[in-house]
C-alpha cells in the first residue's frame, strides 16, 4: 500500500531536477526514459521524521555512472543553468565495488542541493556458500526490495508518484510496531550476509525498537555464528561494534549481544590460547549500571525514570561529573566507557603467555581481542590494555583512602594510612592521561563482581575517592610539569654530570615533591630532595677515561 509523505523545500527542488534529468535522458537517441526511487535509509528516517541529507538513488534501466554522465550533460545546457539555478552539483565520484566495506557495486556519487547523492541502478542478488559478496544483475523494484536487510530499509519512495512503496508488504507495518524484521527467511537473509546480524543489533539500538522474534532465534543459530566468524573481516565487526558504542542506546546493544549469546563471536582472540574464557555471567550488571551514571542528570529521554534514594543519585552524579566529562576537550569520555565497559568480561582473563620479567610486556589477552579480534587502532588497543594492566592498583587505592576514614561504628578499630597526595598523584600519573577511562573501567568491573543486590555502598566508595581526588586538585595532575626539565643543567651537576635513564627519575621524584608541597616553586627544596634519593636514581653510567 503505498504512503504520501510531505517533502520540504530543498526536497521537493531536489525531485523536480531529477525528474527533469529523467525527462531530459528521455529524449535522446536509444535512451528510454528512467524512473528513479530513493530507498533505504532516507525514506526511513522520513516516516520517522527524522532529517537526513544522505539519498541512495535507484535507478531502474540504467547503470549510476551512466546517469550521472547524462546528469551532468543536462546540468551544462544554457537553458538547465536557468530553470535550476541552485542545482550546481559537485563533480562525479565513481566509488568502485568494495565488498570488505560493504560496497557490493559500483556507486556514483555527487552532492546537489546540500544533499550526499548516491546513484546505483536496482538490482538482485544471489549468493554463494562460503561468501559475503554476492553476483548481481539489474532487477526490478520488488527484486530489489526482497534483497535488503530489513523491511524498514526496503521502503522506496518513488519520484514519479511522490508516494513511498513498500514492495515487501510489511515494511510500514513493522515500522508501526517498532520492529526489525528481515522480508525473505531470517536463517537465510543471515546466511548470504552474517554482516546482518550486527546490523540488526545496531538499527534496533539505535531506534529502540524490537528484533522479530524469529529473526533472533536465527542470529543466535550456530551456523549463523559460524558463518559470521568466518565470513565477515574482523574490521567490519569492529567497525559496526564502534558505531554501535557511539549511538544513543549502546547498553542495548550489549544487551542484544549478551541476551544473543554472541559474546565469544564478537568479541574474539584469534591465533592465541587462553586458559580462561571471558565470564559474560554478571556482565547485565555493568552495562546497565554504566547506563545509570552516563544518564545521571541528564535527563535522557531514552532512559526509563528510576526511582533512587537522594544520596545515591548524589553519587551517581559526582561520579559522571568526574569521570565523563562533558568538555569539548574530552569528547570520547562516554565513548571510551562504553567500550572499556564491554571489556568487562575480560578483566580476569590470564595471559596464555607468562608475563616476562624483563623487557616488553606481552600485550594482555583483552588487548589482543581489541587488536586482532575488532583490529582496532593502537590508541584503543593502549587503553583497552591500560585498563586491565591498572585495575588492581585502582582498587586498592581506592579503598585504601575509604578505608583510612575514621570509623563511627567503634573506636577500636584499627587505623589505615590513608593514601597521600602524593601517592595518590603519582598513580594517576602511572595511570596514564585516560586514567578516569580506567578508573570506571575498575568500577565497573567490581559492580560485575559485586554479590549484592544493589551497588550503593560501592558506588559511594567511589564516589567518596572521586571527591577526595577533586578536593585534593588531582584531577588534571597528569599534566602537570615538572620545575625541572630534563636538560636543567642543576641536575647534572648535583646528581651525575652525564644524562641517562636516571633523568626520568628524577623528574618524577620532583613531581612527588610538588604534589606533597602543592604551594611551593622552591627548586632548591626539590633539588634537595631529589639528591637526598639518589641511590634510588641509579645505576649510573660510568665515565671511562681512556690513556692514549
Amino acid at each position: 500500500m503505498a504512503k504520501k509523505v510531505l517533502l520540504n523545500e530543498q526536497e521537493a527542488t531536489l525531485r523536480r531536477f531529477l525528474l527533469d534529468v529523467c525527462n531530459y535522458i528521455g529524449t535522446l537517441d536509444g535512451n528510454s526514459r528512467p524512473h528513479l526511487r530513493i530507498t533505504g535509509g532516507w525514506v526511513r528516517d522520513k516516516l520517522l521524521e527524522t532529517a537526513s541529507n544522505d539519498i541512495d538513488i535507484g535507478i531502474d534501466s540504467m547503470t549510476g555512472r551512466e546517469f550521472g554522465k547524462l546528469m551532468k550533460q543536462y546540468l551544462e545546457m544554457p537553458e538547465t543553468k536557468i530553470k535550476h539555478p541552485q542545482s550546481a552539483f559537485t563533480k562525479l565520484a565513481i566509488i568502485e565495488a568494495n565488498p570488505e566495506k560493504s560496497k557490493h557495486l559500483e556507486t556514483t556519487t555527487t552532492k546537489i542541493l546540500g544533499f550526499d547523492i548516491d546513484l546505483v541502478n536496482l538490482r538482485k542478488e544471489t549468493y554463494s556458500e562460503d561468501s559475503r559478496n554476492p553476483q548481481m544483475e539489474f532487477g526490478s523494484p520488488a527484486e530489489d526490495a526482497l534483497r535488503r536487510d530489513f523491511t524498514v530499509n526496503a521502503l522506496f519512495y518513488n519520484l514519479d508518484e511522490s508516494e513511498i512503496e513498500d514492495f515487501t508488504g510489511q515494511g510500514i507495518e513493522d515500522m508501526k510496531l517498532r520492529k526489525i524484521k528481515t522480508p525473505l527467511r531470517p536463517y537465510q537473509t543471515f546466511k548470504d550476509d552474517p554482516l546482518r546480524v550486527l546490523r540488526a543489533i545496531r538499527f534496533a539500538s539505535r531506534l529502540g525498537w524490537s528484533i522479530d522474534e524469529d529473526a533472533e532465534q536465527a542470529m543466535s543459530d550456530s551456523d549463523i555464528g559460524d558463518a559470521l566468524t568466518t565470513k565477515i573481516s574482523r574490521e567490519r565487526v569492529g567497525i559496526e561494534l564502534t558505531k554501535m558504542l557511539k549511538d544513543p542506546r549502546p547498553d542495548q546493544a550489549l544487551g542484544f549481544i549478551d541476551r544473543l549469546d554472541l559474546y565469544h563471536i564478537v568479541f574474539t582472540i584469534f591465533n592465541n590460547d587462553t586458559t580462561q574464557a571471558a565470564d559474560t555471567k554478571h556482565w547485565k550488571k555493568s552495562y546497565g549500571q554504566l547506563r545509570a551514571i552516563v544518564s545521571a542528570a541528564t535527563g535522557d529521554p531514552t532512559q526509563p525514570s528510576i526511582e533512587r534514594a537522594p544520596e545515591a543519585s548524589k553519587n551517581l552524579m559526582n561520579i559522571r561529573s568526574i569521570l565523563l566529562s562533558d568538555s569539548t576537550d574530552a569528547p570520547d569520555d562516554v565513548y571510551h566507557a562504553w567500550l572499556l565497559c564491554a571489556f568487562v568480561p575480560w578483566a580476569r582473563v590470564s595471559p596464555a603467555v607468562p608475563q616476562k620479567q624483563k623487557g616488553k610486556t606481552p600485550p594482555r589477552p583483552a588487548a589482543l581481542v581489541a587488536r586482532d579480534g575488532l583490529k582496532a587502532d593502537n590508541n584503543t588497543v593502549k587503553l583497552v590494555d591500560n585498563a586491565i594492566r591498572d585495575l588492581n592498583e585502582i582498587i586498592q587505592i581506592k579503598d585504601a583512602a575509604n578505608v583510612a576514614r575514621p570509623s563511627i561504628t567503634s573506636p577500636l578499630e584499627p587505623r589505615h594510612k590513608s593514601p597521600t597526595r602524593s601517592e595518590q598523584g603519582m598513580a594517576i600519573r602511572r595511570w596514564g592521561p585516560y586514567w578516569r577511562s580506567s578508573v570506571m573501567f575498575a568500577l565497573l568491573t567490581q559492580v560485575a563482581e559485586n554479590p549484592k543486590d544493589n551497588n550503593d555502598e560501592l558506588l559511594e566508595g567511589y564516589a567518596k575517592w572521586l571527591t577526595e581526588l577533586k578536593h585534593l586538585d588531582l584531577l588534571e595532575v597528569y599534566n602537570l610539569k615538572p620545575l625541572l626539565k630534563g636538560d636543567d643543567r642543576r641536575l647534572l651537576t648535583t646528581i651525575h654530570p652525564k644524562r641517562g635513564a636516571w633523568m626520568s627519575k628524577a623528574l618524577d621524584v620532583c613531581i612527588a615533591w610538588q604534589l606533597a608541597h602543592p604551594d611551593s616553586q622552591d627548586i632548591g627544596a626539590a633539588l634537595l630532595e631529589i639528591r637526598s634519593r639518589k641511590n634510588e636514581l641509579g645505576p649510573f653510567e660510568t665515565e671511562i677515561k681512556v690513556i692514549r
